[in-house]
């Protein structure tokens, strides 16, 4: 009795020092959502109005740009995956790679090949596993991004789109058309995986500018703009711009839910610590009162014996 005592007391030490680190994660990612949603309210007015502009602008059959129009026959569509560079998230990670291997299967259903980029250790790490092809990956700012990070990404995406179907960009195969796999952060207890189509502009259901679509409808007027410098030029300079806003929105709508994700994943695991160190608790108080009567008994035995063998005499 007294060695299962003993590990009762074991698994109970084991499993609370568990505990102190799932709630230190789970204060630790509480106290990250609260400014990392106010980064995305923040970048998201940004992001939106410039995809409404564009869109309106890509209603001007005479302004010519693969970035904005895209192409006749598009032949191969980029898609630019957004997990986490940490676990100890849920499902988070895996949601989001579900949804971009479903995207992919969308693509080849249309005769299209997807091009994979990818954003975060636990996708570079779930593809190098399958020896599945990646055209370019980054990693090591999940949970905090910045304006740069999603700068050295555009650089890749924007080459390649420049490049085309027929081309390549750093030894990596040209695409046509560009979308961005992220988790969207509706709310602290709902996240949910996005496929947002980002070139050529147009206001989808994936996109975020949805609630202004009106504007822009087949056949609708659209806003009048007056261009300076150039049409050409100007849309040169800012069709990367507007790219690299809508992967650091996803960046960030990304960075919000992961948190978010941690920390419902961190409490689940606290309050399962909880319930186990209950169980062990239960469990030794048992084995310690087994252990009492059994030396109450041992003693009563003995006592029951000395007084038959002194009865004797």
């Amino acid at each position: 009795m007294g060695a299962q005592l003993r590990v009762y007391r074991r698994q109970i030490k084991s499993v609370q020092s568990t505990q102190k680190i799932t709630k230190a994660m789970e204060l630790i990612a509480a106290s990250r959502i609260v400014k990392a949603q106010n980064r995305v309210n923040a970048a998201r007015p940004y992001a939106d109005e410039l995809t409404r502009a564009l869109a309106a602008l890509g209603k001007d059959s005479s302004l010519k740009n693969r970035l904005l129009t895209g192409v006749d026959n598009p032949r191969r569509s980029g898609i630019v995956l957004v997990t986490s560079d940490r676990g100890l998230a849920g499902g988070y990670s895996a949601n989001a790679i579900k949804r971009a291997n479903e995207l992919s299967e969308e693509i080849r259903a249309a005769g299209k090949e997807p091009v994979l980029y990818v954003i975060g250790r636990k996708g570079v790490a779930y593809y190098r596993f399958r020896n599945l092809p990646v055209a370019d990956s980054w990693t090591g700012f999940s949970e905090q991004p910045n304006f740069i990070d999603a700068r050295e990404a555009t650089t890749a995406v924007v080459g390649a789109l420049e490049a085309g179907s027929d081309g390549e960009y750093h030894d990596a195969p040209g695409i046509d058309e560009l979308y961005v796999v992220y988790t969207s952060f509706d709310s602290m207890v709902t996240q949910t995986p996005t496929a947002a189509l980002v070139a050529p502009v147009k206001l989808s259901q994936d996109n975020p500018a949805e609630a202004d679509e009106s504007a822009v409808k087949d056949g609708a007027p659209g806003p009048s703009y007056d261009f300076e410098p150039e049409p050409e030029e100007l849309l040169g300079a800012l069709l990367p711009r507007y790219i690299s806003a809508r992967i650091f929105s996803a960046l960030l709508e990304s960075a919000a839910s992961e948190s978010a994700a941690r920390r419902r994943a961190m409490k689940s695991a606290s309050d399962n610590a909880s319930d186990l160190i209950k169980t062990y608790t239960r469990l030794a108080n048992q084995a310690r009162q087994a252990e009492i009567t059994q030396e109450i008994s041992e003693i009563v035995g003995g006592a029951d014996a000395l007084a038959a063998a002194g009865s004797d005499y």
